[in-house]
């Protein structure tokens, strides 16, 4: 009846939107600049959203552009996980196959979660860096991709987007720095009531500066006019577009419904409903078409030719007719790639829906899981557990669904998809009882359960001791067991604490310890999750549970958190022994990568009672392990905790070399939280080092890339102390502030409360509120330091000496210091000087006190010097020189002006070059005091003087510049002189300090404009 009409139900004239194009085409011009680029597209549902990103793509790929389209899958109300970003994805590998395939190498199992094509996916247990882990690494992949191509990436309706989709869209959002790309998503603006699970992404996504919002109008009435025309190829008459424009409002989808339907001169009697607006031409059709209309609706977003034809049961003939009369109608539309079929509009598809009588919807979704079950093939293999999931579940058949579901879930969770996980246990669950006893009997917990003790020792071949014989029955407290740890994974931390009680609440029933210490456990991490407590005392309940039972797994795990817990807490003598019985019952279960964390444990336990060389060799060994094996979790933890304890005792180049290291690994295996706080431990030795550019940078990245609390209080500390010694105190406080908020009150760790308290006594002297540091003090000392916190207590003590030291000559400090000093003593007598830093910090400490006691020593600070020495860090060694200087001036001869004279020197270049102000002024003005020169008299000097002595440098150090000088590395350097490498760099750093020169290149330079060796001696040697 239509005729051409028919097939012109869409203008092709595109109308309006310029301003909207314009914001499109700037983003793309910055991506092609190398800025990437993230848009939200919103408006009411027919509003234009799709033409318009139709549009823009076609004038990005005349650009150039590779423009990769996704769409959200709606299936019978269900999101499918990551279903537009596994269609983008797709369509990049077909346009850009060999440049996907290079960004993707090395991680092809973990993308496959996402992009099945690239390969099987790893399997294994789950963990909380997993969903992070493949969202990072689909960042670097798009990355990679669009470093040398502009990709524009689309999602269309958003609204329809499953959790884990909206997860990822927020995550590439946030991190996404480089690259030529565009994300672009679109979304039903009327559809986000206000409990829409995309209300909070939207409200959260508005707070970014980096995404852009385009929300579409409707039109107006010229523009309708300019539509109608396009649609009917002539000029329509003014009372008509009067009309459409009444009754459409502008809409674009209702103006193109009302101009055909006015059209066929057929339909005046049309009412307002919009329902029946939609519905109208669905009636027109002929009767087959109207069927297939109605499978097609209920089928999903898009249906597959060959799904349609085995649920349509019509000859083939028949079918490809009702087809092209539905799509001549503009009612349905061929999807993209061709394999199937589609409402040309969503309304129209909820419309027939909606229209579907009760039973008639659940027959069709029969009919869809009967076609499903008989032929898998019928729909992509990555799609079909969850559509056939959603199909018997909507048939309401409990008996076929609850297995479906079960299987869905398991895919979810392979997919790393846990909110959807989540979602389906909670269906299955809700199933349980409706399904028949003996399907019920059919399912097994090792086809469906992961994170269980059972089917986990079933797997290994064994049952675990102490819980009697296997289940090879599938239990509800096996889905309650999933559930909990897939809330936990997917941040549903409240939903999973329920799930958690309902389980200890079913298991006081029963005499099974093991299975409650499990959930004792998961209740736990919980709890410390939420910010409610510290978890110790579900730990404790768990430790009681297992206590007396034979080795299992879960007897390991719960060791094994209890030691960790202990560790960051109160370390001491139990941790330790939990920590061995942990290693020792994961090894006797193979429960590896518990025994690999609980080794790192007690190799950090061990070095902090003393027992270093032995401590860091466990730690060395499964750090070498876990890379070799690949497992990334450990990995993370072994470049973290590993460096963090070298740190603590002074070896801070074999820290950096590690973390250096590290932040290859994480970066390649996309461990952005561990890669967080490889960038905190970094600053911090590199503060050690002297190099504080650096430490600065690595800080801030700290603060960048990490996406929970910890990297963003070590970054924060971290600048703090740079701020401080560079003479900041206002940015100092501010930097403290935010370490402080970033740690919150809810779960104390030694760890960040004493560099916190640390802080906050030396932002509180050098703001002159000595009152306040020493408050600060008194609260930490009535707390304790536990053992093993020695490399967070010397520098507190320090710092509270040092205040007391400096403020010894004002009145108003007099009163209460002998309580303070008294206090500070008590505190280093008690703490433990196994490593060389922690006893040149009670070196220190105790010259200090003597210092604020006006009975300090040139003896006293020299030891302080020489244990300084030798440990390669400038800013203190300089300190302590600097005290040094100070106390031989005190009523000095002039061999000790002239030892003060060098020990000023070397303070106030090695301050000037680390940008030190307070310590660089310190020493001018005692420089000026005494009427020393900083800088050497200049004039020929004596021709038997040696200009390396007055340089300061002892006979080794002359033979280590002779070597740098030449261009020899440090381990070269070591060979010649047969020293260590470590012995080396620690000779190269106070040359560096003596010559008051930034690197190595400036120090040869130094050397041969002094001529210090003759050119014969900087011919290079014989390779080591």
């Amino acid at each position: 009846m239509l005729g051409p009409v028919e097939t012109r139900s869409v203008s092709p004239v595109f109308v309006g939107r310029a301003e909207e194009l314009g914001t499109l085409h700037d983003a793309l011009a910055r991506a092609r600049a190398g800025e990437p680029q993230a848009l939200l597209v919103g408006g009411e549902a027919g509003v234009g959203k799709t033409r318009l990103v139709e549009e823009f793509a076609a004038a990005a790929r005349r650009r150039g552009a590779v423009v990769a389209l996704g769409g959200c899958v709606e299936i019978g109300a269900d999101g499918l996980p990551f279903a537009p970003f596994s269609t983008a994805l797709r369509a990049l590998r077909r346009e850009l196959p060999g440049e996907l395939a290079a960004a993707a190498a090395g991680q092809e199992e973990e993308l496959a979660r996402l992009l099945p094509e690239l390969g099987e996916s790893r399997a294994g247990r789950h963990d909380e860096d997993g969903m992070a882990r493949l969202f990072e690494l689909t960042a670097r992949l798009l990355e990679r991709v669009a470093a040398e191509h502009t990709v524009v990436l689309a999602l269309e309706d958003l609204h329809w987007a499953d959790a884990s989709t909206r997860h990822l869209l927020t995550y590439l959002v946030r991190t996404l720095r480089t690259g030529r790309l565009v994300v672009l998503a679109t979304y039903r603006s009327d559809d986000i009531h206000r409990r829409h699970p995309l209300r909070p992404l939207l409200a959260e996504l508005d707070r970014l500066r980096t995404i852009r919002r385009v929300e579409l109008a409707r039109f107006n009435r010229d523009e309708v006019g300019r539509q109608v025309a396009g649609i009917l190829a002539h000029e329509p008459a003014p009372d008509q577009v009067d009309a459409i424009f009444q009754r459409s409002d502008g809409n674009a989808f209702f103006v193109e419904e009302l101009a055909v339907a006015a059209h066929e001169g057929c339909r005046t009697g049309l009412t307002d409903s919009l329902r029946d607006l939609l519905l109208v031409r669905v009636e027109g059709l002929p009767e087959s078409a109207q069927q297939v209309a109605r499978f097609v609706a209920e089928g999903g977003s898009t249906v597959e030719y060959r799904l349609l034809a085995a649920v349509a049961r019509l000859a083939e003939d028949d079918l490809i007719e009702a087809l092209r009369a539905a799509v001549n109608a503009g009612i349905l539309a061929p999807a993209p790639g061709g394999d199937g079929y589609r409402f040309r509009h969503s309304l129209v598809r909820e419309a027939v829906s909606d229209d579907l009588l009760p039973g008639e919807r659940s027959r069709l979704n029969r009919r869809y899981a009967e076609a499903l079950e008989t032929d898998p093939a019928l729909v992509p293999a990555d799609q079909r557990a969850t559509r056939l999931a959603s199909y018997w579940y909507h048939a309401h058949d409990a008996a076929k669904a609850l297995p479906a579901v079960l299987e869905a879930s398991v895919e979810a969770r392979r997919r790393h998809a846990y909110s959807e996980q989540l979602r389906l246990l909670e269906r299955a669950m809700e199933l349980w009882d409706s399904a028949p006893e003996a399907v019920r009997a059919t399912l097994r917990p090792v086809d469906y359960t992961e994170v269980y003790p059972h089917p986990l020792s079933e797997r290994r071949g064994g049952t675990p001791s102490g819980c009697g014989p296997a289940t090879t029955t599938l239990r509800h407290l096996d889905l309650l067991a999933e559930a909990a740890v897939a809330g936990r994974l997917c941040g549903e931390r409240e939903r999973a604490l329920k799930i958690t009680k309902r389980a200890l609440r079913l298991l006081e029933d029963e005499d099974d310890r093991l299975r409650a210490a499990w959930f004792w456990i998961q209740r736990s991490r919980l709890v410390q999750g939420l910010a409610r407590g510290d978890g110790w005392q579900e730990i404790a309940t768990a430790q009681e549970l297992v206590r007396g039972l034979p080795p299992s797994e879960v007897h390991a795990e719960v060791l094994a958190t209890a030691a960790h817990w202990s560790m960051l807490h109160e370390p001491g003598p139990d941790a330790l022994k939990a920590a061995e019985r942990a290693v020792e019952y994961a090894r006797m279960v193979g429960a590896d990568d518990i025994e690999s964390n609980a080794r790192l444990t007690l190799g950090g336990l061990m070095v902090d009672a003393g027992q270093i060389d032995a401590g860091l060799g466990h730690m060395y060994d499964v750090r070498d392990e876990v890379v070799a094996r690949g497992l990334a979790v450990v990995v993370g933890r072994s470049h973290v905790n590993l460096p963090s304890v070298l740190e603590g005792v002074g070896r801070s180049e074999e820290s950096v070399e590690i973390l250096r290291e590290g932040l290859r690994l994480t970066g390649t295996m996309g461990l952005r939280d561990a890669e967080a706080w490889i960038w905190g431990n970094l600053a911090e030795s590199l503060i050690s080092l002297g190099r504080w550019d650096e430490a600065a940078e690595a800080a801030g990245n700290a603060q960048r890339r990490g996406q929970t609390a910890g990297p963003h209080g070590s970054g924060a500390n971290c600048l703090a102390y740079l701020a401080l010694a560079r003479g900041e105190v206002p940015e100092a406080a501010r930097y403290l502030a935010q370490g402080r908020a970033a740690y919150g009150p809810h779960d104390p760790m030694p760890q960040h409360d004493l560099p916190i308290s640390h802080l906050t006594i030396a932002v509180a002297a050098a703001e002159g509120r000595l009152a306040d540091a020493r408050a600060e003090l008194a609260r930490t000392l009535e707390s304790g330091f536990p053992l093993g916190t020695q490399r967070y207590a010397w520098p507190l003590l320090l710092q509270a000496a040092t205040a007391e030291a400096d403020a010894r000559a004002l009145p108003a400090a007099r009163d209460g210091r002998e309580q303070v000093l008294d206090g500070v003593l008590t505190a280093v007598k008690r703490l433990t000087t196994h490593a060389p830093v922690w006893l040149a910090h009670e070196l220190w400490v105790r010259a200090e006190l003597h210092h604020a006691e006006g009975r300090s020593t040139p003896d006293t600070w020299s030891d302080v010097v020489t244990a300084f020495e030798p440990l390669g860090r400038p800013y203190d060694l300089a300190r302590v020189r600097y005290r040094l200087a100070e106390s031989l001036l005190t009523g000095a001869g002039e061999d000790e002006r002239d030892r003060a004279t060098e020990l000023l020197r070397l303070t106030h270049s090695v301050a000037r070059h680390l940008g030190a102000r307070p310590l660089t002024d310190a020493a001018t003005a005692l420089a000026r005091r005494a009427r020393l020169p900083l800088t050497p008299v200049t004039g020929p000097a004596p021709a038997s003087a040696d200009p390396a002595d007055t340089l300061g440098l002892t006979t080794r150090e002359r033979d280590v510049l002779r070597l740098v000088a030449a261009g020899h590395t440090n381990r070269r350097i070591a060979q010649e002189l047969f020293i260590s490498p470590k012995t080396a760099s620690v000779h190269v750093s106070n040359i560096l300090g003596k010559l008051g020169v930034s690197g190595r290149g400036e120090a040869a330079a130094v050397a041969h404009r002094l001529g210090l060796f003759p050119a014969e001696m900087l011919m290079p040697g014989p390779a080591g």
